[in-house]
Parts: structure tokens; C-alpha cells; sequence
């Protein structure tokens, strides 16, 4: 298994669910990916957290509704000064919503918009590390930011989380660069630009490993979820887009 202590600098570490209904996404992604769940304790809000086979994954979050955000996935980039870095990302055209803020003896986290709009959790470690695996079946494989503003977001992140990239193409057809841990990717940016529907802000998408990509797609629909875009072989693996039954948007990779 792809196991990890510690996410290096700038790495997404972290993933979370922001969900109208906690109960049925449990249920959900236990049935989907083989997931485990315990709630954090009355001193986290309710929190809830997603194992494999015992190593922890995933979090989960009740969304009452209260703000308007529809529920979804997101994504949290390991740092190990979250005042340096929140200060990094206002410097750098971000928009914060969550201040570095505490969490406990578990870390510190905030929460901004990137210089193109979209959503970027980070996370400083205490005793939570973040996901203990990845790449694997069942948990995070992917993670991709589709914006409509490539340039300024690349610069966004090689500035604020000090990413290492690499640029895997560079046409008006396929614009990509990715994040590099010395032989590894861990993550990219596309530019959207093209095919991101109007009023749809860019965003992070996580793509969740799985054994075969149309079996789970079965299995979606059979447990309430919905098919957004059919399985397609592509040179990354055999790909799609799904929602929970809650609307909550993800992808799936077959390697």
C-alpha cells in the first residue's frame, strides 16, 4: 500500500465532505469504497472521520444549509506555517474565509479562495497528519484544479505552497502542469477555460482509486448516486465523474 506519515510541504494531506446528510453519506462511501466511520468527539462539532481498513482517509462535515454552499468535496495542502502561508495567499490575490484557526491538539487549518477563485483548504499538522494512505483502492488517487485562470493559479501555488512543477503540456488544446515530489506527481492544474459551463467556478476534484471503473459506477447508481460522465479510457487510466446522493460531485480512476 502507498502509506505516508507526513505529506510533504504543499501536498494535498487532507480531503473532506460537506454534507446535508451525514448518515446517508456514510453509508455511501461505506458501501463504495469499504470505508469505516467514527465521529471525532463532541469537541469538533460533529465531525466525522472515513477509515480503510483502519488507516484514516477521509472527513466529513454536516452542511445545514445555513450559507448557501451546495455539499462537496475538498481538498487541504499541507504547510508547515499556516500564518506565513495564509499571509503568502492575500499577498498572492486569495481570498481567505477561514483564518488560521486551531483545531485542537489535531492541527491548524484555513480555508481561501486561489487567485483563480477556486477553493483550497491548508492544513498544518499536530497529531492529525492527514490521509495514512493514497493511490490505493478506496482512497484519494487524483487531485485536480480546473481553472479558468491557468497562469495565475500555477503562480498561485508554486508562491504560496512552494510547489515543485512540472509542465506536461502547454497547447491551446491541453494546458497542464503538475506538482512534483522529486519522481512523483501529486497533483495538477488544468486549464478549464474551455469547457468549465458558465457560473461554474473553478474548483479542486478529487479522483478516488477503485479496481474497475465501471463496477463502481454500478454500484453508484445502485446505492443513490448519479452518473455525470460515462467511463472513458484515456493514457491516466479509465476515468469518470459521479455525484453521492447528496449531489456531491467526485471522480473515479482505474489505473
Amino acid at each position: 500500500m502507498t502509506k505516508r506519515d507526513l505529506a510533504p510541504i504543499g501536498a494535498p494531506c487532507w480531503v473532506d465532505l460537506f454534507t446535508a446528510d451525514p448518515d446517508r453519506s456514510r453509508a455511501f462511501y461505506g458501501e463504495l469504497f469499504g470505508w469505516t466511520s467514527e465521529e471525532a468527539g463532541p469537541d469538533y462539532g460533529g465531525y466525522i472521520n472515513f477509515s480503510k481498513d483502519g488507516i484514516q482517509v477521509a472527513g466529513c462535515m454536516r452542511n445545514d444549509g445555513s450559507n448557501g454552499t451546495p455539499d462537496a468535496w475538498s481538498v487541504y495542502l499541507a504547510t508547515d506555517n499556516m500564518e506565513a502561508t495564509v499571509k503568502e495567499a492575500e499577498a498572492n490575490g486569495a481570498q481567505v474565509f477561514v483564518p488560521a484557526m486551531a483545531v485542537g491538539e489535531l492541527g491548524v487549518m484555513a480555508v481561501m479562495a486561489d487567485a483563480g477563485g477556486a477553493a483550497i483548504g491548508a492544513w498544518q499538522p499536530g497529531l492529525h497528519k492527514g490521509f495514512g494512505v493514497f493511490d490505493e483502492p478506496g482512497t484519494p488517487g487524483w487531485f485536480e484544479l480546473h481553472t479558468r485562470d491557468y497562469e495565475a493559479s500555477v503562480n498561485f501555488y508554486r508562491d504560496v505552497f512552494k510547489w515543485n512543477t512540472s509542465t506536461v503540456s502547454d497547447t491551446p488544446e491541453f494546458r497542464y502542469t503538475t506538482l512534483d515530489d522529486g519522481d512523483t506527481q501529486l497533483a495538477g492544474v488544468m486549464d478549464a477555460a474551455a469547457f468549465l459551463p458558465a457560473g461554474v467556478p473553478a474548483c479542486w476534484t478529487i479522483y478516488f482509486k477503485v479496481e474497475n471503473t465501471d463496477a463502481a459506477l454500478a454500484k453508484i447508481a445502485e446505492l443513490g448516486g448519479a452518473l455525470v460522465q460515462p467511463a472513458e479510457d484515456t493514457p491516466y487510466g479509465r476515468l469518470a465523474t459521479a455525484t453521492d446522493p447528496t449531489g456531491a460531485l467526485f471522480k473515479l480512476l482505474a489505473r
